[in-house]
């Protein structure tokens, strides 16, 4: 099958970075070239490409011997990703000002945006949930018309929600959310000062959050199923003269109280 607009190899690095983004694949996922030709209909050459693209922009690994594989970023890997991201988002919202105000749409499409998270929120698909709360962010950046940014940001946003969202609970995500709203709030009174401000101490707080947890562990599931077998308990011998002990305890009548 040719390759056409929908498994072109943009279309298949745009629907991993997607699949990232939703917690589909997690650090460390090994990327087979084989099924994913099978999967979008499309050669192995084509697999390829979309995989070398994602590895120019840091997102997979290659070995020779081993295949392509998901990032598993290190925490100064994460760091730095984060540091990116405050810098790129935050100088976004303080060119918003009375002279520059967003637009109608713009703000309408964030709306919408943040209405779509509050659907996830109440649903039962955590990867839809985990996919809007981090695609909020390409959503802010296309909006406000800095369409060549939009790519770098999706991919540093995928890096870091990579992490972020496995060690995600309810509340924080309800937490995020209700942040993204505060930010899009400030932007509809035209205040990018107030709404910069909340972006940097969003993704700090974000940031924060991972360095409370310790590292996933690769081999958590190996490691689980491969745990020695703890063998039954030997039962105890009793003597007859500790049954009849026994026996005679429990018939005994209690002590009164007084």
């Amino acid at each position: 099958m040719s390759a056409t607009t929908e498994n072109s190899p943009a279309d298949i690095a745009n629907r991993i970075t997607e699949a990232m983004l939703g917690q589909k694949l997690l650090p460390g996922s090994r990327l087979g070239e084989q099924e994913l030709a099978t999967l979008f209909g499309v050669s192995r050459t084509l697999v390829r490409e979309a995989l070398s693209r994602l590895a120019a922009r840091g997102m997979v690994t290659v070995s020779a011997r081993r295949g392509w594989f998901l990032v598993e970023p290190g925490s100064d890997d994460i760091r730095a990703a984060f540091d990116a991201r405050r810098i790129i988002e935050t100088g976004l919202l303080r060119e918003i000002g009375p002279e520059r105000p967003p637009g109608a749409e713009a703000i309408h499409a964030l709306k919408v945006h943040i209405a779509r998270e509050k659907a996830a929120l109440l649903g039962e698909d955590p990867s839809m949930r985990s996919f809007l709360l981090g695609d909020f962010h390409v959503c802010l950046c296309a909006s406000l018309g800095y369409g060549l940014l939009v790519d770098t940001l999706r991919d540093l946003t995928a890096r870091t929600t990579l992490v972020a969202s496995r060690n995600q609970s309810a509340a924080d995500a309800g937490r995020s959310c209700s942040q993204h709203e505060d930010i899009v709030n400030a932007l509809a009174d035209g205040d990018g000062a107030l709404a910069a401000r909340l972006m940097a101490e969003h993704l700090g707080e974000v940031h924060t959050s991972l360095d409370a947890v310790g590292p996933a562990d690769p081999l958590a599931h190996l490691r689980q199923a491969l745990a020695p077998v703890d063998p039954l308990p030997t039962p105890h011998a009793t003597t007859p003269a500790a049954e009849v002990s026994a026996d005679a305890a429990f018939l005994s009548p209690s002590p009164s109280r007084t």
